[in-house]
């Protein structure tokens, strides 16, 4: 088999490895507005480290900088470590507490889906780190692009304008 069904063969097992280990993580409500203010910090924080490493993919995906498949493969393990994160960091429920948050309240309404989400950024991560591990170039925008839809799904549904 050559390199590039290999890759494929190990990325659609892995894709549905990640589709059928559905997140556990359950909506609760905070306890406190010290809970609260902590969770959606916390909740901000990882979606900072999400946006830090989408910045240089995306700018790969448009051409304004050069492919680069370390910081593909990096920055695809790291998405692929907080899409593991995301559920965790999401299911606490800050509507009772007065905190400046953006997300719409559909996230706890919802939580299957949010969850559903975060593993199609799994699987758009573990995606692109297939594609580099062909070498193929033709491959890499595709694969970023879908990283970037996985995360435009979630901003449509629960991100406030």
């Amino acid at each position: 088999m050559n390199t590039v069904k290999k890759s494929l063969a190990v990325y659609l097992s892995l894709g549905a490895l990640a589709s059928s280990a559905a997140v556990a993580a359950e909506v609760t409500e905070a306890s406190s507005a010290k809970h609260a203010k902590a969770a959606t910090q916390y909740r901000q924080a990882i979606f900072q480290l999400v946006k830090s490493n989408m910045g240089p993919l995306g700018g790969m995906a448009k051409g304004a900088l050069p492919y680069d498949e370390s910081v593909m493969k990096t920055n695809a393990v790291r998405l692929e470590q907080l899409a593991d994160m995301m559920t965790d960091y999401l299911s606490v429920d800050t509507r009772s507490f007065d905190v400046e948050t953006g997300a719409k309240d559909a996230i706890w309404e919802n939580f299957s889906d949010v969850a559903s989400k975060a593993d199609a950024l799994k699987t758009a991560s573990l995606g692109l780190q297939a594609a580099v591990e062909t070498g193929d170039e033709s491959a890499y925008r595709a694969a970023i692009g879908k990283i970037g839809a996985s995360c435009k799904s979630c901003h449509d549904d629960y991100k406030k304008d």
